[in-house]
């Protein structure tokens, strides 16, 4: 496991994602998933999150990017051990999908660097992939 000591500058991003069935109209293609993301600092160093770059991929193999500032209308300021949580969505026009993206960082002694978002998936339950 990367630790601070190892990386003065390092987010651990995890999510976690949920259908919803109430948003979603599969009779027009359309899947409604929910997802949290839990962004925590481990490294040694403060760090704001300043922008977004998701990557969306449906069953089809179409990709959307999306790039934004911040997250959720918010840009939060982490410091060591710190951790934000929000929750958020999209839509996919297939069953199943993935994301995965980064956030830019800005750390308080002036670097930028980015803080990857790991692959998860976006499924329907009960849906062969």
């Amino acid at each position: 496991m990367v630790t601070y000591e190892d990386n003065p500058y390092f987010i651990r991003v995890e999510v976690e994602s949920v259908y919803v069935e109430e948003e979603s109209v599969p009779d027009r293609n359309r899947y409604a998933f929910a997802y949290t993301v839990t962004i925590r600092n481990e490294g040694a160093i403060a760090a704001k999150l300043l922008t977004r770059h998701w990557i969306i991929s449906n069953a089809n193999g179409e990709v959307q990017e999306v790039h934004g500032e911040g997250v959720v209308g918010e840009q939060p300021h982490l410091g060591p051990g710190e951790c934000f949580q929000y929750t958020s969505g999209t839509f996919l026009d297939t069953e199943f999908g993935s994301m995965r993206g980064s956030y830019q960082m800005l750390a308080d002694d002036g670097v930028h660097f980015d803080a990857e978002i790991p692959v998860f998936s976006l499924s329907v339950p009960h849906t062969f992939h």
